[in-house]
């Protein structure tokens, strides 16, 4: 499966952006998905998993009630809505599919296919 991400772009602290990521590829309906985000000179973090048919989801604890990951399978499309952002949110936002399972992933190590990563820059 291929993924192509888009959406990030520069916004003021307490503002929103929604993620796109669409897939090509394989059966979009057979991978949990998740997004991850790399700070510069950080390693690279969960953020959000969704499983295969969208009944499981989880979040990071820094993100939770401010974030929301949803997916679209007709569309071939899983999103990441940003609320209520904050500097630190600062990232390369990256989404990511794992084949197979049941619900969602929080482990970076099990994610086989990556997109190309999109930027997201909070201002205080």
């Amino acid at each position: 499966v291929q993924l192509q991400a888009s959406g990030g772009g520069l916004v003021q602290a307490g503002g929103s952006l929604r993620l796109s990521c669409a897939a090509s590829g394989r059966a979009f309906g057979n991978y949990a998905m998740g997004w991850f985000r790399q700070a510069p000179g950080q390693e690279r973090d969960f953020v959000a998993g969704i499983s295969r048919i969208a009944g499981s989801t989880g979040y990071a604890d820094s993100v939770k009630g401010r974030f929301t990951i949803s997916r679209d399978n007709a569309k071939n499309t899983v999103y990441l809505q940003m609320d209520s952002l904050k500097p630190e949110d600062t990232a390369v936002y990256y989404c990511a599919a794992k084949d197979g399972g049941v619900g969602y992933y929080r482990s970076i190590g099990l994610y086989a296919y990556w997109g190309q990563g999109t930027l997201v820059t909070v201002s205080s």
